[in-house]
């Protein structure tokens, strides 16, 4: 079955930087294309950064330019690099196969952004 662990969150000041994890299982991690999502309270679950089994990234247009997505297929990991973070980016993050995700889903990781 897979499996996502995601770690890294916590809390940060507005226009600072963070960079969150997530630790893949169960399925051949390489071949996969990848993607970041964030739930923020009473919203939705949504999308915000995806990468291919190549390396070709693309982002939502809230974060783009702020943002970097990476992997690292040794390890089985995916990264958000997170810059200039605003007070609305804060949400519980996770990861999950891209674009079209599997569950379960990860337990995520809470990243606030204090103003």
């Amino acid at each position: 079955q897979v499996q996502y662990v995601e770690s890294g969150g916590g809390l940060v000041q507005a226009g600072g930087s963070l960079r969150v994890s997530c630790a893949t299982s169960g399925r051949t991690f390489s071949l996969d294309a990848m993607g970041w999502y964030r739930q923020r309270t009473g919203k939705g679950r949504e999308w915000v950064a995806g990468i291919n089994s190549d390396g070709g990234a693309t982002y939502a247009v809230s974060v783009k330019y702020r943002f970097t997505i990476s992997r690292d297929s040794a390890k089985n990991t995916v990264y958000l690099q997170m810059n200039s973070l605003k007070p609305e980016d804060t949400a519980v993050y996770y990861c999950n196969t891209w674009p079209n995700y599997l569950e379960p889903w990860g337990q995520g990781t809470l990243v606030t952004v204090s103003s």
